[in-house]
């Protein structure tokens, strides 16, 4: 079998076209042929194939400059070839280039799989003497219906649309028709595409666009040409959706175990597609035990990035236990756990892992022999092995940081292998983690397909950390930076900055391998879910690192980024001096406005004298670090504050110095709030503010560009997941050009706005490729932010909602209905609104103490994560009246 494959692009010189045939199931493995061309613009290339009648060819086009590929065609969707002809031997192929499309959106598996599900034809095989394959993609299509092709010739059925040639879906969004081209006899034809509907009464909705013309080439016996044509477009009103947003801990059922659990989950889904809505986010689900304490609560400190966490497991779906002491047990601790109004961490998680092991002694023997358990462990072992050896070291050593083990401090790969087969001592040990996580895939795969049957997005989120204390860390070390801590620096959030004490990744290590460990974990994740949330997107241009001594995140400085020299420092006009520039700012004048009557005793135990004028904090308290050691413990009010007064003394530098070249250094953030920006002339802090000003906002723009797409199209690309990213914090201006670039949605937070020139958003110049949502886990609910500052409030009430006198307190319900009426109509892709949010326009059910519906403050690190929703989803189905009120507000914006 021949193919002529025949490419139009306009190239420059230098450049050559590559053609690249796919023969894994991912476009990793390729095998490369390059093109011909005589004017820079048709390329051409001709392969023999062995393929037989039948076979699918799935392959991409890519442009090489200097044995280098300079760009490459879009690949969550490549071109697709199937051999549909018996009788074909000679395929002469003409494609179009394909760049990520605007509405690329409308190819993910949200929406083809979700919300547009259609049923999947088969191509038939076709013995036509000569065959012509036109290929069309149609985006736009809703479940109910399909494509057809008509023309002016019979065998398009001469412009009457009933009679139109109905073509195959062979991958989504992309139509195919064979059809037979032996009796065709004209030299060129017009045609058009036409939706039909699965209903009888149904108006056939033609193309948007002048007539489409085909030159038929002159074909043999054996000839199969095939045309890929542009872009079908339609009348359609773009796509709008609504959703709710709650972590699965904070679901209540009547039957959970004291925490939401993968059941409560399907029941969360059935009430979002009764409201009207079409996704429900939640928070991230993977294993967080390190302590087996509440403070690994804390959902975004995960010891894997692909175990499931245990507490998630729905004990209703195990088989019972056979000991009925044990049953009643169980049953009584679960009524009374599940009625406390807060998650119990400790207890819950301590109670649940007793009765999986139970019942993991008691099925134990049968486990083994499943199918679909072997199937499980074979295609899952890579990860599932060393996460289980992680878990059984550290309940053996009584810790998760496995520099403190005695031993294992890495995994040998003859215990890996000994840990994969059941006859060896160290599978036993080890199988009860097997079969937790074989447990928790079965059920959460199963909310997933019960999500897709409801025509309902399941979207998750992927942290931007992981622990130091955690699988990866241990087994893959070489692609994280471990003496360093991710954070963000100072914002609305947190004055200081917040330190989240994960390492930070090491991005040339992994760009060596083609960000195969961020593949593999997309890749993973995309088995329970049709769209993610990237957590931080800002973490992929540039990551704020903090040194492994501090504690607060003022000392950070983005990493990668340019640092400056004293030369460039000494070209805005501020004279450089590296020793007090560098140091801790501490002076006399300083102590006293500090420490007051206290500043005595903070000279003699913390200071020595560095000169006339200057003191130095002593090597035993240099650090923040040593200062937190040397207060563990202590609870006394005054003394905290005495520590973090410390704490801020240690951080008055005005530059830092890089942490890879010591001659180069970065401004300190938010430094004009302390004593030694107040020290400098007020010519000084003006050529100060324009050097720290041009840094933290132009300087590092085209640079942290080009880093962000050196990672990110190879992860958006690796799975067809709706990509969304929270992009908020100190944003540089090269953020949205890269989400724009590929397509990724943005968050829009009115209260949040991205123009620094105004207080608060403009709900309708909200992009269409956004999220839009009132609040987030890290926020005060709507509730909670109308009682927060009464001025801001007013302002809100004035000037958006457009209403005179006063703003009533607390935030009456009807008021609540109209923000989030509001919101719903913007022209956001997404509407996803917090439960309590949702919840808040109803003042009969929503809960008393606004307070207490607070998930997250992300000020304080060791804030403890239990908020659970105060009604069951029982009730909330049966709530007729919010129920119809939500459906009717999702049906009148237009979102379904």
């Amino acid at each position: 079998m021949t193919i002529l494959f025949n490419l139009s692009y306009n190239t420059v010189y230098g450049e050559e076209i590559m053609l690249n045939i796919i023969s894994g199931d991912d476009a990793s493995t390729v095998e490369k042929f390059k093109m011909a061309t005589r004017d820079g613009n048709t390329w051409t290339c001709t392969v023999n194939s062995l393929a037989k009648p039948g076979a699918t060819l799935n392959y991409y086009y890519s442009v090489v400059k200097n044995g280098i590929e300079t760009r490459r065609e879009w690949l969550v969707e490549p071109h697709q070839l199937v051999m549909t002809s018996v009788k074909g031997i000679n395929y002469n192929v003409h494609d179009n280039w394909i760049d990520i499309p605007e509405d690329s959106y409308l190819y993910s598996s949200a929406v083809t799989d979700c919300v547009a599900a259609r049923k999947k034809g088969t191509l038939k095989p076709v013995d036509y003497s000569k065959t012509l394959k036109i290929k069309v993609r149609a985006p736009q299509l809703r479940s109910n219906e399909r494509l057809a092709v008509m023309g002016e010739i019979a065998e398009l059925g001469k412009w009457e649309a009933l009679k139109a040639y109905p073509m195959t879906e062979q991958q989504p969004n992309e139509w195919v028709a064979d059809i037979d081209a032996t009796n065709i006899t004209a030299e060129a034809f017009d045609l058009k595409f036409v939706v039909l509907d699965e209903k009888k009464d149904y108006t056939p909705m033609w193309e948007n666009n002048n007539n489409r013309r085909i030159v038929m080439p002159k074909m043999k016996n054996g000839d199969v040409v095939a045309i890929e044509m542009g872009i079908a477009l339609f009348s359609i009103y773009p796509w709008k959706a609504a959703g709710c947003v709650i972590p699965v801990f904070s679901l209540r059922s009547e039957g959970s175990f004291g925490v939401g659990d993968f059941g409560d989950l399907k029941m969360m889904i059935d009430w979002v597609a009764k409201t009207g809505q079409r996704v429900l986010q939640i928070l991230p689900i993977n294993d967080t035990n390190i302590t087996h304490t509440w403070t690994d609560s804390y959902p975004y400190n995960s010891i894997s990035i692909y175990a499931l966490h245990p507490q998630y497991a729905d004990l209703r779906q195990l088989p019972e236990l056979k000991d009925k002491a044990r049953r009643e047990h169980y049953a009584a601790l679960q009524k009374e756990l599940n009625a406390l109004p807060q998650i119990d961490y400790e207890r819950v998680n301590n109670a649940k892992m007793e009765y999986l092991r139970e019942i993991f002694a008691q099925e134990e023997a049968a486990l083994t022999k499943k199918a679909d358990f072997k199937s499980f462990f074979a295609n899952n072992k890579e990860w599932l092995v060393p996460y289980a050896a992680f878990c059984y070291y550290r309940d053996l050593y009584g810790t998760a940081t496995f520099s403190e083990w005695p031993d294992h401090h890495t995994l040998p790969d003859k215990e890996r292998e000994a840990m994969s087969k059941p006859s060896t001592a160290l599978y036993k040990k080890v199988a009860f983690w097997y079969f937790v996580q074989y447990v928790l895939d079965k059920q959460m795969r199963a909310a997933h397909d019960h999500a897709r049957k409801n025509r309902v997005i399941l979207k998750g989120d992927i942290p931007i950390g992981i622990s130091r204390d955690g699988v990866e860390a241990w087994v893959e070390p070489r692609y994280f930076n471990l003496n360093g801590q991710a954070g963000a620096p100072p914002d609305a959030f947190s004055v200081n900055g917040q330190n989240w004490g994960f390492p930070t990744y090491n991005w040339d290590e992994m760009i060596n391998d083609g960000c195969s460990w961020w593949v593999r974990r997309f890749t993973k994740m995309a088995e329970y879910f049709d769209a993610y949330r990237i957590d931080h997107v800002l973490g992929f241009f540039r990551i704020w690192e903090i040194p492994i001594n501090a504690v607060h995140g003022l000392l950070g400085q983005f990493s990668p980024s340019l640092g400056m020299t004293a030369q460039e420092i000494e070209s805005y006009g501020l004279h450089f001096n590296e020793d007090l520039y560098t140091r801790p700012f501490i002076t006399d004048w300083t102590l006293d406005r500090m420490f007051g009557e206290r500043a005595g005793e903070v000279k003699e135990k913390y200071l020595d004298r560095l000169d006339g004028e200057r003191y130095q904090m002593k090597p035993e308290y240099d650090t923040q670090r040593k200062v937190e050691q040397a207060f563990k413990g202590v609870s006394e009010e005054k003394e905290i504050w005495l520590r973090d007064s410390l704490y801020a003394m240690i951080s008055d530098v005005l530059f830092l110095r890089d942490r890879k070249d010591e001659k180069k250094f970065h401004p300190r953030i938010g430094v004009q709030h302390d004593f030694i920006y107040e020290s400098l002339h007020d010519s000084d802090k003006y050529l100060f503010n324009r050097l720290y000003n041009d840094y933290f906002y132009r300087r590092n723009n085209q640079f942290w560009y080009y880093e962000a797409m050196k990672k990110l199209p190879r992860l958006t690309e690796a799975t067809r997941m709706l990509v969304c990213a929270e992009d908020l914090g100190m944003v540089p201006d090269c953020v949205p050009w890269v989400m724009n670039q590929l397509r990724i949605l943005s968050l829009e937070i009115q209260s949040m706005p991205k123009d620094d020139k105004v207080r608060f958003g403009h709900l309708s110049r909200n992009p269409y490729r956004s999220v839009c949502t009132i609040s987030t886990h890290d926020m005060s609910t709507l509730r909670q932010w109308w009682d927060e500052d009464y001025a801001q409030t007013q302002d809100y009430y004035n000037s958006m909602l457009h209403r005179g006198g006063a703003a009533p307190h607390p935030l009456p319900g009807w008021l609540a209905k109209e923000i989030v009426s509001r919101h719903l109509t913007s022209p956001s892709m997404l509407c996803l609104l917090s439960l309590q949010d949702w919840l808040s326009i109803d003042e009969k059910l929503r809960l008393p103490d606004a307070d207490a519906e607070r998930i997250n403050i992300p000020a304080n690190p060791r804030h403890y994560w239990r908020y659970r929703m105060h009604m069951t989803i029982e009730q909330l189905m049966a709530a007729d009246n919010l129920n119809d009120t939500i459906k009717e507000l999702v049906a009148q914006s237009g979102r379904k």
